[in-house]
């Protein structure tokens, strides 16, 4: 899970990896027959985003040795099922990625600090990696900071994932010394995230605008194009905590980007599953 750091902020509009196109299938897909894709039809499906048949069968193992994926029969065929975990995955995604909230001013902080031992140092990367993962911005070594409205998903994650004996967690209200939009800056990387959402926006516009002209739906480019933007998007709502608007420069990026995301979900989705649909329930 990786953190927004800022001597990370070039190329952060990377080329999908094909395992993270794999998971926004199973996100869109597998759930509505059962958690369950048939091999074959995986295949199918990737090809049709321009992944070849060796790289889904290689992302596919690495997938169910993170344990997200279990082999399962599909109507007598090979095929892979979600794992409890990976379900829980893909139901946190499922908030983070379609639910716009954004933190209002009175809302608080939720302020996690954390200690772990020097001979447990994989768990400290393992910490600070799921904290920036749930919106987390750094206020010092050891003390990480929210929006409140993230705790019940902190609460949840930090449990499933053995960290919680590491970490006390407080509601918390800013009171001095500095300007609290002063403070933000420093806590997240503000600038990188931004960046973040322009290079978005400059990828999907064209695509946008090329969907807006069509007058009649291709269901198969739909379905390419919406399983691209989905996993690039997936990432950002992430990193985003969703602060008050009053904390965030002035014309802030991310909710430009955003209306541009949810404007191909609303012209792609339908389509797409159309598409999928035949794929999945053709023999």
């Amino acid at each position: 899970m990786p953190e927004l750091r800022r001597s990370d902020t070039a190329g952060l509009l990377k080329p999908i990896q094909p395992r993270a196109l794999i998971v926004t299938l199973y996100g869109l897909y597998a759930r509505e027959v059962g958690g369950a894709l048939s091999v074959s039809v995986l295949i199918r499906l990737m090809a049709t985003v321009g992944v070849d048949e060796s790289a889904v069968r290689s992302s596919i193992s690495r997938l169910k040795r993170r344990g997200v994926l279990v082999a399962r029969k599909v109507s007598g065929a090979a095929g892979y099922a979600l794992s409890e975990r990976g379900r829980a995955i893909l139901v946190e995604g499922d908030r983070r990625i379609f639910d716009r909230h954004r933190a209002d001013a009175g809302d608080g902080w939720l302020v996690a600090v954390f200690s772990v031992p020097e001979s447990e140092r994989e768990k400290r990367h393992r910490l600070r990696s799921r904290l920036s993962w749930l919106g987390f911005g750094t206020v010092a070594s050891g003390v990480w900071i929210a929006p409140v409205h993230i705790e019940p998903a902190a609460r949840d994650a930090l449990a499933a994932d053995g960290l919680a004996d590491y970490v006390d967690l407080f509601r918390a209200e800013y009171v001095a010394f500095r300007p609290a939009p002063e403070r933000v800056a420093r806590w997240w990387d503000l600038d990188a995230l931004e960046r973040m959402y322009a290079e978005f926006a400059a990828e999907y516009r064209p695509v946008s605008a090329r969907w807006r002209r069509k007058r009649r739906d291709d269901d198969e480019a739909a379905f390419a194009d919406y399983v691209q933007v989905l996993t690039h998007w997936r990432r950002l709502p992430y990193l985003d905590p969703g602060l008050p608007a009053d904390l965030l420069p002035g014309d802030w990026r991310g909710a430009q980007a955003a209306d541009l995301f949810f404007a191909l979900h609303e012209r792609l989705g339908a389509p797409a599953h159309r598409y999928a649909e035949t794929v999945i329930g053709s023999p």
